[in-house]
């Protein structure tokens, strides 16, 4: 599974190198939920921390803990509009309540790569077969043999495997197994500008890493888009072999950026 980023992708909000924040946390989609429900469209980076630190909007017991988990929603969504990883994923968020774990992870694996070390094994296991933590941990030692140590392989294995199973892609507790996500046109409209951000076009956009994490087979994905075209999140063009795809909305410029009404 090859994740091709090109260095200028980081202007967007893209993350190319570094352990990310799955050491330590998983995609905390219940605090990301938490925190967009409590703030506006509008909401800055300095409002975001405010309201994790000085507002309690996650409702941690602890100072030292809220400032934890805004350091690390900052570090695995940006928080910040001027990101436009971050500003398409607010732009979505509250669109289709039941895609915001794709949407969450579509874009954490933008910013984490570790969690985008770990999603071939999941991705690629066939439905209904085991996927364990230690598997995780041994495909990501496997592509950075040497570099980390058997203590954080053991915690991000652990970590990525919770956040697959918060996004629908694993089921079970101390026994997870590959189950099959659930796509809607939002997620879709999201994993495509996140292919067209890192230069695919046309096509190829259906089979990016992100399309892969929508976990749908290409006809159905092509469906979604024409929906999500019909909501106006992208423009989905195809007259026989073209297919273009371009995105006015979710790539406005930013001082035009208002929520939807």
């Amino acid at each position: 599974m090859m994740w091709s980023i090109p260095e200028k992708a980081s202007m967007h909000g893209f993350v190319l190198e570094g352990l990310g924040a799955h050491s330590s946390r998983t995609i905390m989609l219940k605090e990301l939920g938490l925190l967009l429900e409590a703030c506006p469209p509008t909401t800055d980076k300095e409002a975001y921390r405010s309201a994790i630190v000085d507002e309690n909007v996650l409702l941690k017991r602890t100072v030292s803990t809220r400032r934890e988990s805004f350091r690390r929603l900052r570090e695995m969504y940006g928080l910040d509009m001027g990101l436009t990883v971050f500003r398409a994923l607010r732009d979505l968020w509250n669109e289709e309540p039941e895609a915001q774990s794709l949407l969450a992870v579509l874009c954490a694996t933008t910013r984490d790569p570790m969690l985008r070390a770990s999603a071939q094994v999941v991705l690629d296991a066939p439905v209904g077969s085991q996927v364990t933590s230690q598997m995780i941990s041994r495909s990501i030692d496997d592509q950075y043999p040497g570099r980390l140590n058997s203590t954080t392989l053991a915690n991000i294995g652990r970590h990525a495997a919770s956040s697959w199973t918060q996004t629908g892609h694993l089921d079970g507790r101390s026994n997870k197994v590959r189950v099959r996500a659930q796509s809607h046109p939002t997620a879709v409209a999201y994993g495509l500008l996140l292919g067209h951000l890192c230069d695919v076009r046309g096509e190829a956009l259906f089979h990016t890493p992100w399309a892969k994490i929508l976990d749908t087979p290409v006809h159905a994905l092509k469906d979604q888009a024409a929906l999500a075209s019909r909501q106006g999140w992208l423009e989905y063009r195809q007259s026989g072999a073209v297919t273009e795809i371009t995105f006015d909305y979710l790539l406005r410029d930013v001082d035009e950026r208002e929520p939807r009404t």
